[in-house]
């Protein structure tokens, strides 16, 4: 059986699961809400929708052929 994640306890109540106990739950929650599990984000550049549009433009125009 897993061990509970916040507590690492191996005994866990099949109530909680996968948590040991309510507090360790509520623990986790809290987590969440405090944003302690957020996946970081990459902002794009101020001009990134405007190199798109040129790339997709470059695209869609027919190659020279010299």
């Amino acid at each position: 059986m897993a061990n509970c994640p916040i507590c690492k306890k191996s005994e866990t109540v099949q109530a909680y699961r996968p948590f040991c106990s309510k507090r360790c739950a509520d623990v986790d929650l809290h987590r969440w809400m405090g944003g302690h599990y957020a996946v970081p984000a990459v902002e794009p550049p101020d001009d990134f929708d405007t190199e798109i549009e040129q790339a997709l433009a470059e695209q869609s125009s027919p190659d020279e052929f010299h």
